[in-house]
């Protein structure tokens, strides 16, 4: 069995293709813990990532949001005491606009704001995560940009080893990315084949170029409700007026509980026309990037940094 008291790196997941995604990127597996506390009901996966003891857990299947979300971190902190680098990795809704070109696939990383309803909301987490997060991310940003990177790689790698993960987690063909248009409304008795039939229903992009990273990057705010965005409208109204780049649903719970660096996989645009056809692969792109991300923080630094539950009961 595992010590709780070994593990630095928190890592929540609201769903359980998220949940998948992160165990595969684990490089070592480890035993159970051997203490949680009383009250904590998750689910744990432990293990290392390059130099890093992880903890995982996955909100209960079926309980999604901000309340349950508060739940999870609640109960992680209470049996993983030294946990110092906190993590919410997953899939969300993406933003397209002409300042920004977010695709199926993406990855938007942030720490995070609050929509409720649909009044947008000036809100950052109380308490920021550690210095070191935004230091490894100015890095790989920069890493990138000059050599491009190789999330692709890493998750085609896993599906060689795994070949029962290929047909839910691998990518699909990009012919079925489509944007459609903010007034096309996918009504509750119309198939997304049907929508896609009327050429006028949808936006023209280019195709990405090999000097261009495909999945691609993207810095910049992500909002989080506790209801789904379905509403291109108010989609579009939102990326114009605040630059908000992906919608989720679950790290506005964590503002004053667990605060974390957000990362969200593109599975969606954030209109009615939903589909659950890429969201293995997102969920995927996302966890890859986590681990490159963790990858330029030396141990001793996160173990330098102070535990959370300390930072909030301050």
């Amino acid at each position: 069995m595992s010590d709780p008291a070994n593990y630095t790196v928190g890592w929540i997941c609201a769903l359980p293709v998220e949940y998948v995604a992160a165990q595969e990127f684990l490089d070592e597996e480890h035993e159970n813990p051997n203490f949680v506390s009383p009250n904590d009901t998750n689910d744990y996966t432990l293990g290392k990532m390059d130099e890093h003891n992880i903890v995982i857990a996955v909100l209960p299947d079926g309980e999604y949001g901000t309340a349950s979300a508060a739940n999870v971190a609640t109960n992680m902190l209470n049996t993983f005491h030294n946990v110092r680098i906190g993590l919410m990795v997953g899939i969300g809704g993406g933003v397209p606009s002409e300042k920004h070109d977010v695709r199926l696939g993406d990855v938007v990383y942030d720490f995070g704001k609050s929509i409720q309803g649909q009044e947008f909301q000036h809100t950052r987490f109380l308490n920021q995560p550690p210095t070191i997060l935004r230091t490894a991310m100015t890095g790989i940003q920069t890493q990138y940009e000059r050599k491009g990177h190789r999330l692709e790689e890493a998750i085609n790698s896993i599906l060689d080893s795994n070949g029962r993960l290929r047909k839910k987690y691998q990518r699909p063909e990009s012919i079925t990315d489509k944007l459609f248009q903010p007034t096309a409304i996918h009504e509750t008795d119309c198939g997304a084949a049907s929508c896609a039939n009327n050429t006028t229903n949808l936006v023209l992009r280019r195709g990405r170029s090999i000097n261009e990273d495909n999945p691609a990057i993207h810095y910049g705010m992500i909002a989080s409700a506790n209801q789904l965005m379905k509403d291109a409208l108010i989609r579009d109204k939102l990326a114009a007026e605040k630059d908000v780049l992906c919608f989720e649903m679950e790290a506005a719970g964590l503002m004053n509980t667990f605060p974390c660096l957000v990362i969200r996989g593109i599975c969606d645009y954030s209109d009615s026309h939903k589909s659950k056809q890429w969201q293995g692969y997102a969920a995927m792109t996302a966890a890859a990037y986590a681990k490159d991300l963790l990858h330029r923080i030396p141990l001793n630094r996160v173990e330098a940094e102070e535990k959370i539950s300390v930072v909030l009961s301050g």
